[in-house]
Parts: structure tokens; C-alpha cells; sequence
């Protein structure tokens, strides 16, 4: 299917916005990690902190790029933009990392 010809571009270039930023917090995630890894003692819990900060890294960076896709898709097509679970995802992995980051503090 073609574009419609009232494509406004402001929406893609918005769309690529909003993709970078899933990469930024998903590089920001993985530094966290490594952080994790190199300065804290090398505990269980610790280790468990830095897999989990990759794990959250990871589903920022496949999830922003599979959201991106979605949408510059229905941009492209003149279609609403689709609801993702992306956000769902990343939320549950912050508070996972959060409680998991709180315990490693306690232990």
C-alpha cells in the first residue's frame, strides 16, 4: 500500500525521536551494569543487579526497535498508531530492578 499524500514527516521524524530514546535508556541501562559489575563487591546479589540491568537494557532496545517498526508502519499507511507492550515490559523490568537493587543493598 502507498502513503497517503498528507503524510506529515513531523510524525516519522517524531517516531525516530521517541526510538532513540529507548536506545538511550537502553545504553544507559547496560553502563548501569557494567557499573554494577566493575565497582561493587562480586556478590550473588550484585551479579543478579547487573544481569537484570541487561536483561532491562535488552527489552529497551529490542522493544524500542519493534515499536518503531509498528509505527512508522502505520505512519506510513495512514493508520492509527497501534497500542505496544513495550512500556508494559519496561516498567515491570524497572521495578524488578529497583526491588532487586534494594536488596542488594540489604544483603
Amino acid at each position: 500500500m502507498t502513503a497517503p499524500q498528507n503524510t506529515d514527516i513531523r510524525f516519522s521524524l517524531a517516531n525516530e525521536r521517541t526510538f532513540l530514546a529507548y536506545e538511550r535508556t537502553a545504553i544507559g541501562l547496560v553502563a548501569a551494569s557494567l557499573a554494577v559489575f566493575h565497582l561493587l563487591e562480586p556478590s550473588w546479589p550484585q551479579k543478579v543487579l547487573g544481569l537484570l540491568l541487561v536483561l532491562s537494557g535488552l527489552i529497551a532496545s529490542v522493544g524500542g526497535w519493534l515499536r518503531y517498526r509498528q509505527a512508522e508502519k502505520a505512519i506510513r499507511e495512514g493508520h492509527d498508531l497501534p497500542t505496544g507492550n513495550t512500556v508494559h515490559f519496561m516498567a515491570v523490568a524497572v521495578l524488578v530492578v529497583i526491588i532487586a537493587a534494594g536488596i542488594s543493598v540489604v544483603v
